[in-house]
């Protein structure tokens, strides 16, 4: 799943580390690689070192990572975002986000986007998307989880409008149909389009389950070809989308029961994700009809050979002990990797 890695060019070039990074995803058994999220503009820069897709420019470095992971027979996709008010990153501008609140997590104080930044960032996804199609990925994936700018129009919290972009769900939702109709012109009706999206937001006044059931059934009834189930944001605290401490079978899976009740209401394929650790837990969850894919990240930044180690018939549980310090080594050392394991890893390779 889409992990943001830091290590892209500061102006969101594709970089040897991160062609790599990806290259040995491939190499390690992955199905589907999600990239780390793509800006679509520079004002939707969520982080520093962040990939991006806002340019022309940048398309032939993301050909080259798409090829790098074709090489070793993998099939990548592109995840595409607008950091909103939730950006890390000083883009020399005030963010911008559907309501003039105040971010939780960061401090910013957004200014609340106007009709033709709506109209100018649903043309932004559709160009980035169009982009994505053009490097060769193999799919595209729209960011609308996390307390991101998409998340922040879903939530009642972020999204105060009195227009036809807030108030009820259908509203609210609003851009997101426009974003994904905008793609679909752009990159055609044969191409995968598909989407992350909350389950819930988990802070008691966001996202609600039942809100999020009605949008990802209107998506599934336009045509979107997967749901990537998520859930949380930052502000959440504890119930945030990368949980800690997940060390045991029943931590798992966390929004399984969410699925569960999604699952019959949509016509495309459910992806799950979150605090999956053992290839049992998974098993269960397809045999009992919740999810057709999953997908993981952390283990994967630990143990990038993951796949193939189950495949070989080793199927003890993933090693990732889940304590994120993988995030801090790429906000401090500009470059992702198990924190928790290195030293032991660094160890083995040398003899």
């Amino acid at each position: 799943s889409a992990t943001w890695a830091g290590m892209a060019g500061e102006d969101g070039r594709v970089t040897e580390p991160l062609v790599e990074l990806y290259r040995d995803l491939a190499r390690g058994g992955v199905g589907l690689i999600i990239t780390g999220y793509a800006y679509v503009t520079k004002r939707g820069k969520a982080s520093p070192r962040m990939l991006g897709c806002d340019d022309d420019a940048l398309v032939p470095g993301l050909r080259w990572l798409v090829e790098a992971v074709k090489h070793e027979g993998g099939k990548i996709c592109l995840q595409i975002a607008h950091g909103g008010a939730q950006i890390m990153y000083d883009t020399g501008l005030p963010p911008r986000a559907p309501s003039a609140v105040k971010e939780r997590a960061t401090g910013n104080e957004p200014h609340e986007m106007t009709l033709e930044d709506i109209r100018q960032t649903v043309a932004d996804f559709a160009e980035a998307a169009r982009r994505a199609k053009e490097a060769g990925f193999d799919a595209v994936e729209i960011h609308a989880a996390h307390g991101y700018l998409l998340s922040e129009f879903l939530s009642p919290y972020s999204n105060r409008r009195t227009d036809a972009y807030g108030g009820p769900i259908e509203n609210r939702a609003r851009i997101i149909f426009e974003v994904y109709q905008a793609i679909r012109a752009r990159v055609g009706g044969d191409y995968p389009v598909i989407i992350k999206i909350n389950s819930a937001d988990f802070d008691e006044v966001g996202l609600t389950p039942g809100d999020s059931l009605w949008v990802s059934r209107e998506l599934s009834s336009m045509g979107i070809n997967a749901i990537e189930l998520s859930g949380g944001i930052p502000a959440a605290g504890e119930l945030s989308p990368a949980r800690e401490k997940i060390n045991t079978p029943d931590k798992e899976a966390y929004f399984k029961n969410h699925a569960k009740e999604l699952k019959p209401e949509i016509k495309c394929p459910l992806v799950l994700v979150g605090g999956l650790r053992s290839i049992e837990v998974m098993e269960e969850a397809f045999t009992e009809g919740v999810a057709d894919f999953f997908s993981l990240a952390r283990p994967l930044i630990t143990e990038p050979g993951l796949i193939n180690r189950w495949r070989s018939g080793n199927r003890k549980r993933a090693r990732c002990i889940s304590c994120n310090k993988c995030i801090t080594a790429a906000v401090e050392e500009h470059r992702l990797y198990c924190v928790a394991f290195a030293k032991k890893d660094r160890q083995s390779k040398e003899g």
